[in-house]
């Protein structure tokens, strides 16, 4: 499958919170004898459901993507992280929920789906992937199911720790009419890369085929 290492919109502001190292009960902007950036970076990574791989579906006919065709429609939900950032390393359990529905109800099943764990640096760098499968079971006249999957992120902590001097610039108080107190410190490529080399996340999906994928995409 071609792995898209993105989020989805819905979970686009949690990212944007680990960017900038946390989320300010008041905002990312306050006055206060000057101008400055305040934020809490945590060293537990973001989590969320990899683009285009949190559904998965199946069709009784090989090759087929007609609608009258389907057999299984399978979703991952209720994505929920724990992690200490205090540790060392820092490790994320992740658990996610399963839910299938199937198109004939007709006697017991048994359906096992692959899904994926992967833990990414910067946005875009895969520096870890397992695999694992989740099996739900149908009752006789049972047309939806769900089980629960998990997975856990190891993390350095040092390559998670945002270097002092970066942390500095980009906290450092701004007064009005310096040269640079309107300027978004991101804004500065070094400070940008810095601040994405210690950012991860963890993103889970189904293990999708390429025709998968493509249905996916014409949703």
């Amino acid at each position: 499958m071609h792995f898209r290492p993105r989020m989805m919109a819905v979970l686009a502001a949690g990212t944007a919170c680990a960017l900038l190292a946390g989320c300010s009960g008041k905002g990312e902007l306050v006055v206060d004898e000057g101008v400055g950036i305040t934020a809490v970076r945590s060293t537990c990574p973001a989590v969320g459901i990899a683009n285009a791989t949190g559904d998965m579906t199946t069709f009784r006919v090989p090759g087929s993507s007609d609608a009258r065709d389907i057999d299984l429609v399978a979703a991952i939900t209720d994505v929920r992280p724990e992690c200490d950032e205090k540790a060392s390393p820092v490790k994320s359990h992740v658990t996610f929920k399963v839910q299938v529905r199937r198109s004939d109800n007709h006697g017991a099943r048994d359906v096992t789906l692959p899904y994926f764990f992967t833990v990414m640096r910067g946005g875009n760098v895969v520096i870890a992937k397992s695999l694992g499968s989740a099996t739900v079971h149908f009752a006789d006249g049972q047309d939806r199911a769900e089980t629960t999957a998990d997975g856990t992120a190891t993390i350095d902590k040092k390559e998670a720790t945002l270097d002092r001097a970066i942390h500095d610039r980009i906290v450092r108080p701004r007064k009005s009419g310096e040269a640079d107190a309107a300027i978004d410190p991101l804004a500065d490529p070094s400070v940008l890369a810095a601040v994405n080399k210690a950012t991860f996340e963890v993103l889970v999906g189904f293990q999708l085929s390429d025709a998968q994928l493509g249905y996916n995409a014409t949703r």
